[in-house]
C-alpha cells in the first residue's frame, strides 16, 4: 500500500480535522511524507502525531492561509527541507451563509480571501517547484456548491465555483509542464463544517432530514471515504486528470 506514494513529499492545509484530517492520513498511509498545516497548531500536531504512530512521516505548523507571506513561505520551506514538493492539497476554507441582502460585503471578502484567494497564494507558490520538477499534482478544495447553487449561500457557491474555474484554467496553462490540477467536491458530509448550513436549515434534525430525504443515497458520506479521492488525485492512478472537478456527493447535485 505505502508504494502508491511513496517518496512523495505533499503539504496541506486545513489538515487538523474533517477532511483534511483523512486526507492527510490516507496520504500518509500510501507512503508520502505529509506536512500538516492547520489555523489551530494544536490540532495540526495531534493529526501529524497519528501519522508518526501509524509508523508514517510527518511535519506540522499552525499556518494562518490568508497570510500571504507566511502562507508561501511554508511551502518554499517544505521545498528545502525536502528538495521537493510533489503534492499539495489546498483545503482551508470558510461557509457564511446567507442570501444577498444577508451577507455584507465584509462577509464576501472573507470568504474570497480564504476559499479563493488562499488557493491561488498555494497553487502559486507550489507551481514554482513543481514546473521546475517536471511533475506535481495540485488539489484544491471546492465543493458540490460549485457545481450546482444552493438556497441561500450566495458567498459560499460564488467562491466554490471561482475555484473550479480556477483550477481549470491552472490545468490547461501547466499540463504541459507534467504538473497536474483538480478541484475535490464533496457534498454533505458529517463534519463541524456544516454549521452554516446547520444554521439556514433551521437546526440539526432539518439538516439530518434533508440528508436522509434529498441525497439519493440516502446518507452522509465519510471523511474517509472522500480521503480516498484526495489520494486518487494525488497519486499517478489519476495520470491523464488535470481540470476536472471530483464530485462526490452521492448524486446529490444531479
Amino acid at each position: 500500500m505505502k508504494d502508491l506514494l511513496r517518496d512523495r513529499v505533499a503539504f496541506l492545509t486545513g489538515a487538523g480535522s474533517g477532511i483534511g484530517r483523512a486526507g492527510a492520513l490516507a496520504l500518509a498511509r500510501h507512503g508520502a511524507a505529509v506536512v500538516v498545516s492547520d489555523l489551530d497548531p494544536a490540532r495540526a500536531r495531534a493529526v501529524a502525531s497519528e501519522i508518526v504512530a501509524r509508523g508514517g512521516t510527518a511535519e506540522t505548523l499552525g499556518l494562518d492561509v490568508t497570510d500571504d507571506v507566511a502562507l508561501e513561505g511554508a511551502i518554499a520551506g517544505v521545498h528545502e527541507r525536502f528538495g521537493r514538493l510533489d503534492i499539495l492539497h489546498s483545503h482551508a476554507g470558510i461557509q457564511i451563509p446567507g442570501r444577498l441582502e444577508e451577507v455584507s460585503a465584509a462577509d464576501m471578502d472573507a470568504s474570497w480571501r480564504l476559499n479563493v484567494r488562499s488557493h491561488f497564494v498555494a497553487a502559486r507558490a507550489a507551481m514554482a517547484v513543481m514546473k521546475q520538477q517536471g511533475a506535481g499534482s495540485i488539489i484544491v478544495t471546492s465543493s458540490n456548491s460549485g457545481v450546482q447553487y444552493d438556497r441561500e449561500m450566495i458567498a459560499y457557491c460564488t467562491t466554490k465555483h471561482a475555484v473550479i474555474a480556477m483550477v481549470r484554467q491552472i490545468a490547461v496553462d501547466y499540463a504541459r509542464f507534467g504538473v497536474r490540477c483538480n478541484a475535490l467536491c464533496p457534498g454533505f458530509v458529517d463534519t463541524a463544517f456544516n454549521a452554516g448550513f446547520e444554521a439556514q436549515m433551521g437546526g440539526r434534525k432539518p439538516l439530518e432530514d434533508y440528508v436522509s430525504e434529498h441525497i439519493p443515497t440516502g446518507r452522509w458520506g465519510t471523511p474517509d471515504e472522500i480521503a480516498e479521492g484526495i489520494v486518487y488525485l494525488a497519486s499517478d492512478r489519476s495520470s491523464f486528470m488535470t481540470g476536472h472537478a471530483l464530485v462526490l456527493d452521492g448524486a446529490e447535485s444531479l
